[in-house]
């Protein structure tokens, strides 16, 4: 049975005085009131825009993850990196976990160099081996393979960006034993047909100006991609050539 440790993402309206200002601004964010997180693995999609970054960075700063990328005991700073909505939120645990990680694709580079830093184990945690010393998706699935165990909570903001298709697959069973396991929860912002198909998860989606459970076949990023691939040439004619 998967364990969850994060129950409930609540946002603290009470304590905003203007809702026209960034993030607050954010239809899905200026809509928020609470949801529920039902699932050992929780994907939010959505357009580019659409908040799914910002509520998940506020997480990782309830969280005390560092934002720019890495757990709570990785201190360095990225320009940009701050939690807009970091304080405006509410977690609800049960039990409250302190481990865990906070990937964000767009800013590792710096979470590697970080690490060349400070590392005196030789890597022990990321495959024996600098990540700077592997392609951009080898050292994802190090990070993955090594880093990720015990009870945690992963949040992951676009992890498919250095990952193949394949290695998306290979990312899948990962996470399928990760959760087996009950020891493991996941959220992540994702544009991933292939890692929203995982099953039993559940897909919250961030467009039309709130926050709401959505099927996996009703998703966007399934639908645009199954029809790419079962009518290209008809796609690729109308975008390119119609007038």
């Amino acid at each position: 049975m998967i364990e969850l440790f994060l129950k409930k993402i609540a946002l603290l309206r009470e304590n905003i005085t203007d809702f026209d200002r960034y993030p607050f601004s954010i239809p899905s964010i200026k809509s928020l009131r609470e949801f529920e997180l039902n699932s050992g693995i929780t994907f939010f999609v959505g357009e580019n825009g659409s908040g799914k970054s910002t509520l998940l960075e506020a997480v990782a700063h309830q969280c005390t993850f560092n934002t720019a990328g890495g757990g709570r005991n990785n201190c360095y700073e990225v320009q940009a990196s701050e939690a807009a909505l970091g304080e405006f939120i509410r977690l609800s645990w049960l039990p409250k976990i302190a481990q865990g990680f906070f990937l964000r694709a767009e800013s590792f580079y710096h979470f590697a160099s970080h690490l060349e830093e400070v590392d005196d184990t030789g890597f022990r945690s990321y495959g024996g081996r600098s990540l700077h010393h592997q392609s951009h998706g080898e050292s994802f699935l190090s990070l993955f393979l090594h880093r990720f165990k015990g009870k945690a909570l992963y949040l992951l903001d676009e992890p498919e960006a250095a990952l193949s298709p394949s290695r998306q697959l290979a990312f899948i069973k990962i996470l399928h034993d990760l959760t087996s396991s009950g020891e493991a929860q996941f959220i992540i912002a994702t544009h991933s047909p292939i890692l929203l198909g995982y099953p039993h998860a559940e897909i919250l989606s961030f467009d039309n100006g709130k926050i709401q459970p959505i099927a996996y076949e009703m998703t966007d990023h399934y639908q645009i991609t199954k029809y790419f691939l079962n009518h290209r040439e008809k796609m690729l004619t109308d975008l390119l050539y119609a007038d």
